[in-house]
């Protein structure tokens, strides 16, 4: 596929839920090795008696970064490479905001709504995705983000 036809449909699916991934459960565990990867070991995390006592979460809640970064799995469950497509880049974020705790037990999903998607260069698309993770059984998803990613072909 040519990345002029890429564009044209992708394109067409504008405004459209593109995906929909499978969810993955938080739980302690995850939000302990995620505080010792990135060095954050603030007690409303890892405290679950003090966070009980102090935060109106009930008890620990997962980092809002540890959240943001499931949505590169939630990503593979929901996108494939198109054909001449060699690789997908992630370009970053707009308007990311965190709108509802996580809290150990929790099961999130990503959704994925195409918003954008523009020639960069001529091997390269700029894909614009609105994701919500969505918490299970919840009305407010855990955070909405507009996501960019690069999208590289070979001609």
């Amino acid at each position: 596929m040519s990345i002029a036809a890429a564009h044209t449909h992708l394109s067409a699916q504008l405004g459209q839920e593109v995906g929909l991934s499978n969810w993955i459960t938080v739980d302690q565990a995850m939000i302990d090795q995620f505080a010792a990867t990135t060095h954050d070991d603030q007690w409303i995390h890892l405290d679950s008696d003090r966070a009980a006592r102090e935060t109106p979460f009930g008890g620990t809640i997962a980092h809002g970064f540890l959240t943001l970064s499931l949505a590169s799995r939630f990503a593979y469950d929901c996108f494939e490479d198109l054909p001449g497509q060699v690789m997908g880049i992630n370009y970053g974020f707009d308007k990311l905001r965190f709108l509802s705790p996580v809290r150990p037990g929790n099961r999130l999903r990503g959704r994925f709504t195409l918003t954008d998607v523009k020639i960069r260069k001529s091997k390269e698309l700029l894909r614009t995705s609105t994701l919500h993770i969505e918490i299970d059984g919840q009305d407010t998803p855990a955070l909405v983000a507009e996501w960019l990613g690069l999208l590289i072909f070979d001609h």
